[in-house]
């Protein structure tokens, strides 16, 4: 149906995707894809990388005109630390690998793993892919397939919930664009102010913070994924998705763990009708997922980020070749990178609900799915008003 695949490194000269099977007659907004890139790039607590970087979106194929072709559509994000890289990073056998070469690992990183996996000695050769750099390009995919959602009042949103130890009371009255203006994307002011002194001394302690955000997603109609196939089941795409982001290590749909602790009688949702609404819930327990199905309610999902393992007190680590102890490298990083992962988040859940949306309401053509999606909402209506 759809489908994407990225490529590039840290320190290469940029990210690019190819994907395949967007719907011709999409109009794509630039400034959209591009605002949505500055908003990853931005959040209290990021490091002197995003000093450098200015994130923009080059479409190279499958857009006219600022409009689909229903051709497979390669994009690119360049990195303009290339010029500090490029012969460190060249592709050709004129790279220098000897300048900035990594033997040791960072505890909590790919370094270790896909060193011995890969059988590399640099084990920057492992880092470089491994980076979070490489969610740049996906949130670009990710504002690409909102812009074709937006058509059909499907919306993605997310927000966090807690840096550190400190939580937040939200307030989903604020969660709307003038959210991105804020530090940290958070909807609680008081607890911004105490994550931001959090960060602050994280930052002069030379370590890092992680924490949690959500995901929320609106005008989502009953019926997308399947409870046919285990690969089919929405809540599980999403909970992969959020999964595949770098250090997210925890996903919960919904009141999630919550739900654990609590009896039958109070953690379903129970069902009503009348014949304004139809069938509705009262509540949101199952955050908008029954049996891997949309339920036309509200979809919220949340991730658990740890914090980033680059730290400038490093941590005890073994050198890769010598086998004797030393401290763990230090690459350039953040202190805090939270609310840029709630983008990466969002972004990665606008391309999954995208997939199933395509998946029931396929087309080649935004107006075919229109016309499926029409005759959808017709069927919900009989159903609901029966």
């Amino acid at each position: 149906m759809i489908r994407y695949l990225t490529a590039g490194e840290s320190h290469g000269k940029g990210l690019t995707a190819i994907i395949e099977g967007i719907p011709a007659g999409i109009s794509l907004d630039i400034d959209f894809i591009n605002q949505t890139l500055a908003k990853r790039q931005g959040g209290y607590g990021r490091g002197g990388r995003m000093k450098i970087e200015q994130d923009t979106i080059e479409l190279i194929t499958g857009v006219r005109g600022g409009v689909t072709l229903g051709t497979p559509i390669t994009l690119m994000v360049s990195n303009r630390d290339w010029a500090n890289w490029e012969k460190i990073m060249d592709s050709t056998s004129a790279a220098d690998l000897k300048q900035k070469q990594v033997t040791l690992p960072r505890p909590g990183h790919a370094d270790l793993a896909g060193g011995i996996k890969y059988r590399q000695k640099d084990l920057r050769n492992i880092l470089e892919r491994a980076s979070a750099r490489e969610t740049a390009i996906r949130v670009a995919i990710g504002a690409i397939s909102q812009c074709v959602l937006n058509n059909f009042g499907i919306t993605v949103m997310a927000h966090v919930l807690a840096i550190g130890a400190v939580n937040a009371n939200v307030d989903y009255r604020k969660l709307n664009e003038k959210l991105y203006d804020t530090p940290l994307y958070c909807t609680d002011d008081m607890a911004t102010q105490k994550m931001i002194a959090a960060i602050d001394e994280a930052k002069a302690n030379g370590d890092t913070l992680g924490g949690i955000i959500e995901v929320v997603v609106t005008g989502v109609p009953i019926g997308l994924g399947s409870h046919v196939q285990y690969d089919r089941k929405l809540d599980g795409r999403l909970a992969q998705s959020l999964m595949s982001i770098q250090a997210i290590k925890g996903v919960e749909i919904g009141d999630g763990f919550h739900l654990a602790q609590t009896r039958g009688s109070q953690a379903h949702d129970e069902i009503y009708y009348d014949e304004v609404k139809g069938f509705y819930h009262k509540t949101n327990h199952a955050g908008g997922l029954e049996g891997g199905i949309t339920n036309g309610e509200t979809i919220v999902l949340r991730g658990a980020m740890k914090p980033i393992p680059t730290l400038y007190q490093p941590l005890n680590s073994v050198d890769f070749l010598s086998k004797e102890a030393g401290l763990a490298s230090v690459e350039r990083s953040d202190a805090c990178a939270v609310p840029a992962c709630a983008i990466v988040a969002a972004n990665a859940c606008a391309w999954t609900v995208l997939e199933c949306f395509l998946e029931k309401f396929s087309g080649d053509h935004l107006d075919e799915v229109r016309d499926n999606y029409l005759s959808y909402q017709r069927y919900l209506n009989e159903v609901m008003k029966r």
